[in-house]
């Protein structure tokens, strides 16, 4: 899940995933309430023409959904299970997961050693439970910051309402940078400048900033407000974004990373919230499969997921150039047409990547194999569809009907010639 970046967070995006995790809690109904669908893109062109593409079918969207709600609910469920208890406040000091022993810092000050059956580390991309186990022999892990930020700006609702289409996430790509913007419940967008820190670091004054705005994106500056504009954004500095890889997912029969602290993504796909969810999901199924053996779920749990969570790592950093970039090119909008319609006449056989993804539970590796066959088969079927056409042009401007015809317009061309000579006719 994404981290608070010191007061300030992307909105998240609720997917099909999620929303199973959530309906095995029986919490589905209550979150899904409280979002706002979102039924396709809409692309901004620098022009100011909005244009949208669909992300699936009619009855196929994601949801806005507020990140401080989802806490709270899921605070407040957690609270009602008379096993579990709550503790805030507290700072994880060191974790030695071949015991189970975790060192906790209370108000008090006093450190504090608790031993646990399961350390379960859910402490984000930075996690203190991750640390620990990097230093034990055979952990693989890596991270990658991109060389882009974030910075969150807000449109406020205009006249008590949505100052635009709701039902959207809307986008404003430019190539190499972006912004989106998600509805929330009280008819406000959260936006999201997405761009190189280096431009970033370019927009030094009130004025650079308008003008920027004025430049790249001429009809969001009215609906954000120029005052407000020109104070959100020095408001806080831009924000990293940290891809998170690691193997294995556990230690032993005592200890297990999920979420960020296993798998942090850039947020460019929608699925940091839901791929955390699953792994919840998983885990729980792979508990009941295994009578609650720890010795045999968890390392069921990290062979399980550490292909499907890479995956969808490397298909966040991929959907970004997507968002920012592809989707002002006419050959991709042609390419998803493609995609819809023999999703339409082959259902099962040519499902498209993002409904994959963000609408069902095929895995994430398997779905970007088969993203990846797809492309190899619409892309050789265009190559040889083009030289169909290519070849069949060329046998009709020289095989013997093309040439029968030409003979037979040069016939008619020297006749009419003939009696233009003779004074018979004017042309």
């Amino acid at each position: 899940m994404a981290e608070f970046a010191r007061g300030r967070s992307i909105n998240l995006a609720l997917s099909y995933r999620g929303r199973q995790a959530l309906k095995a809690i029986g919490l589905e109904d209550q979150i899904v309430s409280q979002g706002i669908p979102m039924r396709a893109r809409m692309i901004h062109s620098l022009s100011g023409k909005k244009s949208a593409i669909p992300y699936g079918t009619k009855s196929q969207y994601i949801l806005s959904i507020s990140r401080e709600n989802l806490n709270k609910d899921l605070l407040t469920a957690v609270e009602k299970y008379p096993n579990a208890k709550v503790h805030f406040g507290h700072q994880l000091l060191k974790c030695r997961p071949e015991t189970g022993v975790i060192t906790l810092l209370g108000p008090d000050k006093v450190p504090k050693d608790i031993a646990c059956d399961l350390i379960l580390g859910c402490d984000g991309a930075y996690s203190t439970v991750r640390t620990h186990l990097v230093k034990k022999p055979r952990f693989d892990y890596s991270q990658q910051y991109i060389p882009h930020g974030y910075m969150e700006l807000t449109i406020p609702p205009q006249n008590g309402d949505f100052a635009m289409e709701p039902n959207y996430l809307h986008i404003w790509p430019r190539d190499t940078f972006m912004m989106i913007a998600l509805p929330n419940m009280n008819k406000s967008f959260t936006c999201t400048l997405f761009m190189p820190f280096e431009e970033f670091e370019k927009l030094l004054t009130s004025r650079d900033v308008l003008d920027f705005f004025q430049k790249y994106f001429p009809d969001s500056l009215h609906l954000i407000g120029k005052e407000a504009l020109a104070q959100d954004f020095f408001r806080l500095p831009a924000q990293p974004m940290i891809s998170v890889k690691c193997s294995s997912f556990h230690f032993n029969s005592h200890c297990v990373l999920m979420g960020d602290a296993a798998h942090a993504l850039v947020p460019f796909f929608g699925q940091g919230m839901n791929a955390g969810f699953e792994d919840c999901l998983v885990f729980d199924e792979l508990m009941d499969k295994f009578n609650n053996d720890f010795s045999m779920c968890l390392p069921e749990f990290s062979k399980f997921r550490i292909p499907d969570d890479h995956a969808i790592s490397d298909l966040s950093m991929y959907n970004y150039i997507e968002m920012r970039s592809h989707v002002n090119s006419r050959w991709f909008i042609f390419q998803k047409n493609i995609e819809r319609c023999l999703h339409t006449l082959m259902p099962s056989t040519f499902i498209p990547l993002y409904t994959m993804v963000t609408f069902s539970r095929i895995r994430y590796h398997e779905a970007m194999l088969r993203w990846q066959w797809q492309k190899k088969v619409i892309n050789t079927a265009l190559f040889f569809f083009g030289t169909l056409v290519a070849l069949s042009t060329t046998y009709l401007l020289t095989g013997p009907t093309f040439r029968s015809s030409l003979g037979c317009l040069r016939r008619s061309w020297n006749l009419v010639t003939y009696f233009q000579n003779i004074g018979r006719i004017s042309l």
